[in-house]
């Protein structure tokens, strides 16, 4: 039996102006959005995006946080005690960015043209990413699970290179490739990426 559509009343009202604004931000650029049409979208009042957010600045930068903080939450968690972790990091990153395919070039045209407000925001949060990387590679090479000169810059770099990436282009690649980066594609994409991550990380042997 087909399941039926949750009628948009039985949605919380803050989580249905979350995805309207996701949806807008990333269909179109950000002076370009109004708060009208994210109500209207939402099926909401506009004055809930005051009372929630604010503004539409307010919206927007609790969007942004809303989608990356399941990403965030795995370096305060359990999946990176190991090294093995960083495929499942990977493959959640994938996931993530799949169900969102354009967000990564949202990010980007923040950090790097300045498209729309929120850059020192989305800064705030890669520094937050970027102690807890640090904190989590000290505890590893504490434990010789990696190599004792691992750098651990070097290696947030590398893995958002890997991760970032395939998103990015991802039409591209795909038109290269004649075929959809589906859901087994990228797990093996994930597979592979961590793997090479591990290969730089295992302890040399002096």
């Amino acid at each position: 039996m087909d399941t039926l559509p949750t009628p948009s009343a039985e949605i919380p009202v803050r989580e249905r102006l979350l995805k309207a604004a996701l949806d807008c931000f990333l269909a179109d650029e950000y002076h370009h959005v109004t708060t009208r049409l994210i109500a209207e979208k939402a099926d909401a009042n506009i004055a809930m995006i005051r009372y929630y957010f604010g503004n539409k600045e307010g919206l927007y930068e609790e969007m942004i946080r809303e989608t990356l903080n399941p990403l965030l939450e795995v370096l305060d968690g359990q999946m990176l005690n190991s090294p093995q972790g960083l495929t499942d990091f990977l493959r959640l990153y994938y996931r993530t960015m799949s169900q969102h395919p354009e967000f990564p070039k949202l990010i980007l045209k923040v950090l790097a043209l300045n498209h729309a407000p929120g850059k020192r925001f989305i800064q705030q949060l890669l520094e937050r990413g970027r102690t807890r990387t640090s904190r989590k590679v000290d505890t590893l090479k504490a434990a010789g699970q990696i190599d004792a000169t691992t750098d651990p810059d070097i290696l947030r770099m590398a893995f958002v290179s890997l991760a970032m990436t395939p998103m990015l282009l991802k039409g591209i690649f795909e038109q290269q490739l004649g075929r959809e980066m589906d859901a087994d594609f990228l797990e093996t994409l994930a597979q592979f990426n961590g793997r090479l991550l591990l290969t730089g990380l295992t302890p040399c042997n002096t």
